[in-house]
């Protein structure tokens, strides 16, 4: 049993428990920790090759290359074991990242052209490929995890996992604090070394764990196919719930990071101080959330439920969103995207993950990551849909952006309340939605 002081933050773990959710918090910290280095690169790269006014269409046609890439991802989830897939997935994103820190040393494509240009390709490859990697692997890690977890352990052991994953979320935007002495491609480097070491993780931790042991059930199944995940998310309500409280809050995060964006561009006009900035943002939101992973993730799941933590989040949303609109200056938009940030890492991203145990494994994997890619990709690319309509009024898109979110919130908080009562009927009754 672990000491009084970690019972309070992760409840009565088991030592086989704690061994489990510890290594998997180390391999959270690499996939995290890299991506985070990578997305404030993500945008001071595209603000200097591209140019930031063109970050909207960015996010849409994301959504488009995620179409074939989920269905690739469907494929090899019924080609490959799952721990596998952690081996193929890594090894193209590395070798994607190391090309991409050559190319942006190049003299002509690369950043030594500091003529933006909506026609330089690097500039869009870059943001689509980040964008791709912290969806799909992200995804899978939970699905990963998901597939060997019961909702009890989970209540008491994803509280771990997050908080190696705010540690890495800090490193990696502490890293980019230093861009202006190690340069954008050397931090692009250093994010692939990070994604290399997750499949060495992932091997170890085969190796070592009693709890992960589902490949010969697999294996007796039958295949069902690239279009399955989709089939069972529009003919399942539960699964459409689960939809809704994954994407809403991209629509409304979308939208005020671009304003963030655009109010700090015009304080931080280079790209290495524009990154820099971005890397404080970082810092801060994940500092948060890593403080409320340690005292507040586990204790809130294990005391109130998952219900209510599926609807403290849209209603702190829903009130930030309203104070944004009253006060729109730069260090307000950034604190009150620091809070939404913080809660949504440490307090929603685990409550939503937990509404994936009582399902079936081509939920978890196959319509996780229709939602997750897919979805995630959709919701931005509306947010950013808004932006566009509406960039070319400040005062335009404040109102109707507010509107817009509010109106989100109030459909959200209706299916938490629905995904929340039938989680718990689900557990109670030890079914699952297949």
């Amino acid at each position: 049993m672990l000491p009084k002081p970690l019972r309070f933050l992760w409840g009565d773990l088991s030592g086989e428990e704690f061994k489990k959710f510890g290594f998997l918090s180390v391999i959270f910290f690499f996939i995290i920790g890299s991506y985070w280095l990578l997305r404030p690169l993500k945008d001071g790269i595209f603000a200097s090759v591209v140019g930031l006014d063109w970050q909207p269409w960015a996010k849409i046609i994301s959504v488009i290359v995620m179409i074939p890439l989920v269905f690739l991802y469907s494929k090899l989830v019924d080609l490959v074991e799952k721990h596998k897939l952690f081996y193929v997935i890594c090894s193209l994103y590395g070798t994607g990242f190391l090309i991409l820190a050559y190319l942006l040393t190049h003299p002509t494509i690369g950043l030594a052209n500091e003529v933006a240009s909506s026609s330089r390709i690097l500039g869009w490859f870059s943001y689509i490929m980040i964008e791709s990697m912290g969806s799909i692997i992200v995804a899978l890690f939970w699905s990963f995890v998901a597939s060997s977890t019961d909702p009890a352990s989970a209540k008491r052991g994803f509280a771990l996992i997050i908080s190696g994953a705010q540690l890495g979320s800090i490193l990696g935007p502490t890293i980019d604090r230093y861009a202006e002495h190690l340069g954008l491609p050397m931090l692009t480097v250093i994010a692939a070394i990070g994604v290399f070491i997750v499949p060495i993780l992932i091997m170890f931790f085969m190796a070592s764990s009693s709890s992960v042991s589902t490949a010969a059930v697999e294996k007796d199944k039958p295949k069902t196919g690239m279009f399955e995940g989709l089939k069972l998310l529009v003919t399942r309500p539960y699964l459409l719930g689960v939809f809704a409280i994954a994407t809403f809050y991209e629509v409304i995060g979308t939208i005020m990071d671009y304003q963030m964006k655009v109010l700090a561009k015009q304080a931080y006009p280079t790209k290495e101080a524009f990154t820099a900035f971005l890397g404080l943002f970082g810092q801060s939101a994940n500092i948060l959330a890593l403080v409320m992973a340690l005292l507040g993730t586990s204790y809130l799941m294990r005391r109130f439920g998952l219900t209510f933590c599926l609807l403290t989040f849209p209603i702190a949303v829903g009130l930030v969103v309203s104070y944004v609109y009253i006060n729109p200056m730069l260090w307000t938009v950034f604190a009150s995207m620091i809070i939404v940030k913080g809660l949504s890492y440490a307090l929603n991203n685990p409550s939503k993950e937990m509404m994936y145990i009582p399902t079936s494994k081509d939920v978890k994997f196959k319509t996780k990551s229709w939602i997750d890619m897919f979805g995630a990709r959709s919701a931005k690319a509306a947010g950013s849909g808004v932006n566009g309509a509406f960039a070319a009024s400040a005062e335009a898109l404040m109102l109707y952006g507010t509107l817009i979110a509010l109106g989100l919130v109030g459909v959200w908080i209706v299916a938490a309340l629905f995904v929340g009562k039938s989680f718990n009927k689900l557990t109670k009754e030890n079914r699952i939605i297949e």
